[in-house]
């Protein structure tokens, strides 16, 4: 016997609808968030089941593949297929096209999705906590990055306004020296009266080398003649450089903090020794690649699903005569943003990729293309050395291309 679950999951509740194999509904009821809603769902499941029932199955449909209430299904023993909202959304034009939408239907049309296309979806992964607890690390840690980057942005932008000379004198505005001198000095004036002693020990507290060069090019830059604001639009200015300054100086004390924590589950992981003896992969990176493909053994079919995930592989579009093989555009950004570090990286640390790459280049292919073939060669690799449970061998990955013919080389 099989159950066709819909669950539309919000903040405080979900809407799930029950169907059989046939397509007719069982039931439909709105449930709490939390283990209360999880125990009225195990009942209102119980009471569909006959108790002669033998070897019984519920399939459960739903918007998400992380939390609590995933996290839970998947331990009652039921199948969870975590549906992209592009495929459901899909799904729901081909039963109509007037575009309606409600939570209930929703609900129902997610049951009436595993009932009918099951078999075109990828169930919920049965990662362990470990790689659960490295994915929830190292996505913080590489988040709070990009808002430091951000945030380094808007003070880019408010310092060309009004203080253009600090841009002039210091070139890293994330720096730790950077940012103690614009404390101390967020505007033209003050900076002006900054003396020689405290640039001086300021570069010495970052450990800047040539501290006596770089001291007289920065007083230079800000004692030097620039266009400015008036007062009041400078002081306005100032106060929000000096906000911007604090931020950035606390997301790089939690970068460095989170990222010794991205090591040590990193380092604990069975997988790890393999993830880093890859090229170009360190334990930051690894940390990242392994907490976004996961580890669970039964994921990924072969070495090219494992790339199709990555989106390192091409796609194909077929109509007609007409055939064109791109670059996948619907992707997981941090995955493929981490595979694509790695290949450049192995640039220096893997003398087959460089000549992998070296060739695409001669062959007059483009630097990004040229990199995400290479990390579509790597990840491949990496599958090998994960499915084999061995090292990563320059010889046994690169050697078997002596003999190849040169028109074999693509990704």
């Amino acid at each position: 016997m099989r159950l066709f679950v819909g669950d539309d999951w919000a903040e405080d509740h979900h809407d799930v609808e029950v169907m059989d194999a046939a397509g007719k509904v069982l039931a439909k009821k709105r449930l709490p968030e939390g283990v209360a809603g999880m125990t009225q769902l195990h009942e209102l499941i119980g009471r569909l089941v006959p108790e002669d029932a033998e070897d019984a199955e519920v399939v459960i449909g739903i918007g998400t593949d992380r939390g609590p209430w995933v996290a839970a299904l998947v331990a009652a023993g039921y199948v969870v297929f975590p549906v992209n909202p592009l495929q459901a959304s899909r799904y729901r034009e081909r039963h109509g096209v007037a575009g309606a939408k409600s939570d209930r239907g929703y609900s129902h049309m997610l049951a009436d999705m595993v009932r009918t296309d099951s078999h075109q979806l990828r169930p919920a992964a049965g990662d362990s906590p470990e790689a659960e607890g490295i994915k929830v690390v190292a996505r913080t840690h590489k988040t709070l990055i990009w808002d430091r980057t951000r945030a380094v942005q808007r003070l880019r932008h408010q310092l060309r306004e009004y203080f253009p000379a600090a841009l002039e004198a210091f070139e890293d505005l994330d720096a730790r020296d950077t940012l103690e001198l614009l404390g101390k000095a967020p505007d033209p004036a003050r900076a002006r009266r900054l003396t020689r002693a405290q640039v001086a020990a300021t570069l010495k507290r970052a450990r800047r080398r040539d501290i006596a060069g770089k001291t007289d090019a920065i007083l230079a830059a800000l004692r030097g003649e620039h266009l400015g604001q008036p007062a009041a639009l400078t002081a306005a200015y100032a106060a929000t450089a000096r906000s911007l300054i604090a931020v950035i100086t606390t997301l790089n004390e939690q970068v460095k903090a989170l990222e010794e924590q991205v090591r040590d589950h990193f380092g604990r992981h069975p997988d790890a020794e393999i993830y880093r003896s890859q090229p170009g992969m360190g334990a930051i990176l690894g940390a990242r690649v392994l907490g976004e493909f996961g580890d669970d053994l039964h994921r990924y079919a072969d070495g090219k699903a494992r790339k199709n995930y990555a989106a390192t592989s091409p796609i194909t579009r077929a109509s007609g005569k007409k055939k064109v093989v791109t670059a996948r555009f619907i992707h997981n950004d941090r995955l493929i943003d981490a595979l694509m570090t790695q290949a450049f990286s192995s640039l220096n640390a893997s003398p087959g990729a460089r000549a992998f790459y070296d060739e695409l280049r001669a062959k007059g292919t483009e630097h990004n293309d040229a990199l995400r073939r290479l990390a579509n060669r790597l990840v491949g690799i990496l599958h090998g050395c994960l499915k084999t449970r061995t090292l990563y061998d320059e010889a046994t990955a690169w050697g078997h291309r002596e003999n190849l013919p040169q028109s074999s080389v693509a990704a």
